[in-house]
């Protein structure tokens, strides 16, 4: 089974690197593409869903950024399933304050290179890093990150509209995140502590959820 895993706003790969998945998944994962310019995420999502074989059977899991990615692919096309982790199903769930900064399209004020700031406050609070070896790689994360795709995705995140749940989608998200936090979502699975940076902190839960959802996918229908 092909897994397409899709990495957070501002992260790559390597959020994925401590993850034990099953041998029978075949890893897959996708590399972001240059967005149009005043591009949805919607259509984003659209574009970059070509990178999908839909010959073969596959699942999406998304991270952050990368879940409500996952979530408009699964609009267009059939995967066995979707896991979205310390993400967001619906465009309501999103906290109150980044609404209010979408409807007044207050990224535009933003200088990129402010977004692009790594300080403790972000590191230590919003994302929730521990050690040493967490705070290296997300600054690492960070710093390769384009700030012009930076700005567009969080312009598109706070715009995003949706109220539509994909068949067979799970979503994984910890008690502790301070980035996507929300008393109205109904996440299928919750992480005790777990912060923004649990794929990669609480590595060995989420795939220990991830494989068993795997064995456990559904009978495809006729």
């Amino acid at each position: 089974m092909k897994a397409y895993f899709i990495s957070g706003l501002g992260a790559d790969k390597r959020i994925f690197s401590k993850l034990k998945l099953d041998p029978q998944i075949e890893v897959i994962h996708i590399e972001w593409i240059v967005p149009i310019k005043n591009e949805s995420l919607r259509n984003y999502a659209k574009r970059l869903s070509s990178i999908i074989d839909v010959s073969n059977d596959f699942i999406l899991v998304g991270v952050s950024f990368g879940g409500m990615i996952a979530v408009e692919i699964s609009k267009l096309i059939a995967p066995r399933c979707t896991i979205i982790i310390s993400s967001t199903l619906y465009s309501q769930d999103l906290p109150l304050l980044y609404r209010f900064a979408g409807k007044l399209q207050l990224v535009k004020l933003i200088p990129s290179w402010l977004i692009k700031s790594s300080n403790s406050l972000t590191q230590n609070f919003f994302f929730g890093t521990k050690s040493h070896s967490e705070k290296q790689l997300l600054r690492k994360i960070i710093a390769d990150t384009d700030s012009r795709f930076l700005k567009w995705a969080i312009g598109s995140i706070l715009s995003w509209r949706n109220s539509v749940r994909p068949n067979s989608l799970y979503h994984i998200h910890g008690t502790n995140d301070r980035i996507l936090y929300s008393k109205s979502a109904k996440p299928d699975f919750v992480i005790k502590n777990g912060t923004h940076f649990m794929v990669y902190q609480n590595a060995g839960e989420i795939s220990g959820i991830i494989n068993s959802l795997h064995l456990n996918l559904p009978s495809k229908t006729s």
